[in-house]
């Protein structure tokens, strides 16, 4: 069985510096090479490196031993094809020499480096043989003799290292060469597994100098493949589809558009699905002949032992890319000291940026992150799911750390709805969470969104909960002119029609909450209970429905109390009636409201309007129509001209009076405004001109008449037309 090797990380800061054991404190001066301008140069020496290695002779004819007399052979085939060249200074037998004069061809280069890579491959599969045999024998057999040709492949990857420039030729290092050789990554594969089988048998001195010598040319190579792990991360996305900038002053009710962004057909991580045609998919916009060199670099790292530095400059690019990613959508970190400074205005133009960072976070971003994740390291799966959890957890706590300090921020009525979006937001998302973080690391991450989430709902129930405060506070003691709708009506059932737009929200949220202690419930325990069980038997009595119930229980409170600062008692039904009429109709205009309150409540309110009703027509119009009685006129039998006349002139003041108060008082509601004309009308009409029929003739004609009767029918109906406009007018007598 073929062992590998994780060799202990012993850096500080880049794994240029680490250090690899030797157990007998070997050091071979000459493995030491000099500097090499090109591959080209490298010339076979003819005698083996190690001079007091065993001869290949003393290895019996086994299966084992032909593959390295094979590997022998093969030595003295290249060695008889490339004449000897001169030695460098400070070299010996295993140098490489350099020369102007060299003639070697590229093909012969070719040819070399081939065979060295065969002899390589075959001195791996040998020593895997020996290892499987020692463990089967459970004895410890000698080692074959390390062939001479893995120096001289060192010293060719070494050299071929110096030569990289990846400014000119980016990448290139990837490609294997027009004439066939070997790439330098698969170079660099042979030399990381060429290493860790030479580790098995470390306790041999001259295994433990090439393990060493192997060791060093890893780690300069490693080097070389981090920088350039890093430069494909970073450099190559330039093809990205990256996002509009969105501004973050934008309103909180308005609209969310669907934002806009440029597409490129050769940036795409994975084939989209069927029915994903948008563009925003193509996050995060490498095109797939990059993933599948970022694929390969990292499986070369991480099996040569440099996990650790691979899984740093992964994590580190990809955060700087999410960092980027968000401050173009106008995402910013906030401390939790400036969030609870800033002005609503501000923070709400914040939070409108939050919602719309966490939606592409979750549905786009990371869904993306998660499939380069799996293809870059798609040998080690267990490294993607840590990369890809540890670098999704930092920007979601970002994110719920923004969550919790708006929520800790001081109640006010105006940040319900803000509050409410970022609650749906949070649950909303979890399905599409699953869906992305399912393993064990994703509980902790979806318990602190949970958390975050419990936060805002406690805010919104308290905040709901004071609007009863709200509305107990308001006290005023100057009368709305004219009866007109309290402005306070308006606020409450505006602010109940919005917040019932949350409706399946506010219910699951004061379910889970129930209700924070609030001193106006203890206030309102008493009445407010039994009042509630008489007039919504059958309403169902959630939470909130029994908090919607007692917020418009203490808004009918106020409005009595505030009909009574009315000194014209007749006013004060049409207060109550304006007042009542819009609670009715804002009701009755959300589906929501109406179901929470139940048909009981609805009936009664509607009975109570039909009441104020009468009690004004009573009030209003009964002394008017107490002078168009027969009770009192005839004295002895007779109608008494005296008595008729100041009948007639009590009349005339009283409905002068009353148009001239009545005209100026506001009815806005323009179904309202008629039914009390009409019901006026009906009412006064009919008894006028009965009166004038049997009475009039009574008065002589003339100027008497004129002076007695102001008025006829007709003058009468389009005074009453004239109530209620908001517009004092006086009557002016009809011919």
């Amino acid at each position: 069985m073929e062992k590998t090797f994780s060799l202990p990380p012993e850096k500080s800061g880049s794994f240029a510096c680490r250090s690899y054991p030797n157990t007998n404190n070997l050091e071979n001066s000459s493995s030491s090479s000099p500097k090499y301008t090109s591959p080209s140069d490298i010339t076979i020496p003819l005698s083996p490196q190690v001079s007091d290695v065993k001869s290949l002779d003393s290895i019996p004819e086994s299966p084992k031993a032909l593959e390295e007399k094979d590997i022998h052979n093969n030595k003295e085939e290249t060695q008889e094809q490339q004449p000897a060249t001169p030695t460098t200074e400070g070299g010996g037998d295993n140098s490489i020499a350099t020369s102007e004069a060299d003639t070697s061809s590229p093909s012969d280069l070719d040819s070399n480096i081939n065979k060295l890579s065969e002899d390589i491959d075959r001195f791996l599969n040998l020593l895997s043989s020996t290892s499987t045999a020692t463990v089967g024998d459970n004895e410890q057999n000698s080692p074959p003799e390390i062939p001479v040709s893995i120096e001289n492949f060192i010293k060719f990857v070494e050299a071929d290292l110096l030569n990289q420039d990846s400014s000119k030729e980016p990448e290139k290092w990837l490609e294997n060469p027009e004439e066939g050789g070997p790439s330098l990554l698969q170079s660099i594969n042979r030399i990381s597994n060429l290493t860790n089988s030479l580790k098995e048998f470390h306790l041999h001195s001259d295994y433990a100098n090439s393990v060493n010598r192997t060791s060093t040319v890893l780690q300069k190579a490693m080097t070389f493949l981090e920088e350039e792990f890093r430069a494909l991360l970073d450099e190559s996305r330039s093809c990205e589809v990256e996002p509009i900038v969105i501004n973050p002053k934008s309103k909180k009710h308005s609209s969310s558009k669907d934002l806009d962004r440029t597409t490129s057909t050769a940036c795409v991580v994975i084939p989209q699905e069927p029915g994903s045609a948008s563009a925003e998919s193509e996050f995060p916009g490498y095109a797939p002949e990059v993933v599948t060199n970022l694929n390969r670099v990292a499986t070369a790292m991480i099996s040569g032992g440099y996990e650790t530095e691979c899984c740093q400059v992964y994590s580190i690019t990809r955060r700087n890319v999410f960092e980027e990613s968000l401050n173009k959508l106008g995402f910013e970190k906030i401390s939790i000291d400036d969030v609870q400074k800033m002005q609503w205005e501000s923070l709400e133009s914040e939070i409108s940026t939050w919602i719309k960072t966490f939606k592409r976070c979750i549905t786009i971003y990371f869904s993306g992150e998660k499939k380069l994740c799996e293809a870059v390291f798609s040998d080690y799966p267990r490294v993607a799911d840590s990369l890809f959890s540890n670098l999704t957890r930092g920007i979601i706590i970002q994110l719920l750390n923004f969550a919790e300090a708006v929520a800790m921020t001081k109640r006010s009525a105006e940040k319900l709805f803000k509050f409410l979006d970022m609650y749906e937001t949070l649950r909303d998302l979890i399905p599409a969470m699953d869906e992305i973080f399912f393993n064990e690391s994703s509980v902790e991450l979806k318990a602190e969104i949970s958390s975050a989430r419990c936060r805002l709902g406690e805010a919104v129930v308290s905040i709901f909960c004071d609007l009863e405060n709200s509305i107990k506070s308001d006290t005023g003691k100057t009368p709305v002119p004219g009866g007109a709708v309290h402005p306070l009506t308006r606020y409450t059932m505006n602010y109940l029609k919005y917040a019932c737009e949350y409706k399946d929200t506010l219910e699951q949220v004061f379910n889970e909450h129930k209700k924070i202690d609030n001193p106006s419930e203890d206030d309102q325990e008493g009445d407010n209970n039994d009042g509630n069980a008489r007039n919504n038997q059958s309403a169902p009595q959630s939470p909130f429905a029994l908090q919607l119930v007692n917020v418009m229980d203490l808004l009918d409170s106020n409005l009595e109390s505030k009909a009574k600062l009315y000194k014209d008692l007749s006013l004060s039904y049409i207060f109550l009636m304006n007042n009542g009429r819009y609670i009715m109709q804002k009701i009755k205009g959300s589906v929501e409201i109406y179901h929470l309150m139940g048909d009981n409540w609805s009936r009664k309110r509607s009975s109570d309007l039909r009441q104020y009703h009468k009690n004004y027509q009573r009030e209003t119009w009964g002394k008017v129509l107490a002078c168009l009685r027969d009770e009192g006129l005839q004295v002895h039998g007779k109608v008494s001209k005296p008595v008729l006349k100041e009948r007639f002139k009590a009349f005339n003041a009283m409905f002068e009076e009353i148009h001239k108060a009545q005209s100026s008082w506001v009815v806005s509601d323009e179904q309202l405004q008629s039914e009390l004309r009409v019901s006026i009308s009906a009412v006064m009409i009919p008894a006028y001109r009965s009166f004038l029929a049997r009475f009039r003739q009574y008065l002589d004609s003339g100027r008497q008449s004129e002076k007695y009767i102001k008025y006829g029918p007709e003058d009468i109906e389009t005074s009453i037309d004239e109530l209620f406009d908001g517009n004092p007018a006086s009557m002016v007598r009809r011919k």
